[in-house]
């Protein structure tokens, strides 16, 4: 057994690369944390994102919707779908595009909160009008109750 161990580790290791290199970004879950030591990290390959250059724009706002609710963890689902709820209507095509490559190509939820809370600093590939938009989103300046996502009743609105 430990030795099963010891070769998966010693896998996932070499084929370790860092979330994002350059202006290219690499996808695979990496299960890690800010201070992890990395010795037993296991990163899931997982396929590039690709954009949907046909997709027509009513159909990417629901599906960036629904996206932005069904999240990884608790804490984006919140804030993605109030902040979704809120700008995706009014969004440039432009914008839905950051948008869509925010949500969709970091492989790490954890990535994207700490990237919106500016507990770390954003990688320049997803430094754009939208992240700088979820960033004052996520500042709460009004302090609003934001303890769940909201209901999909003003879909039909």
């Amino acid at each position: 057994l430990l030795s099963s161990i010891q070769l998966v580790t010693g896998l996932c290791r070499a084929a370790w690369r860092p979330a994002v290199t350059g202006m290219v970004s690499s996808r695979g879950y990496r299960g890690d944390a800010p201070d992890d030591n990395r010795v037993d990290l296991i990163e899931i390959p997982l396929p590039p994102w690709e954009e949907k250059l046909d997709e027509p724009t009513d159909i990417k706002r629901r599906r960036l919707l629904y996206e932005s609710r069904k999240r990884g963890m608790l804490e984006n689902c919140i804030l993605l779908s109030i902040f979704a709820q809120r700008y995706l209507n009014t969004m440039t095509d432009k914008q839905l595009q950051q948008y869509d490559r925010l949500i969709n190509e970091p492989s790490n939820d954890w990535d994207i909160y700490y990237w919106a809370t500016e507990a770390q600093p954003t990688p320049e590939v997803y430094q754009s009008e939208v992240m700088d938009m979820l960033k004052e989103f996520t500042k709460n300046r009004n302090h609003e109750q934001r303890f769940d996502a909201p209901s999909l009743e003003y879909l039909d609105k």
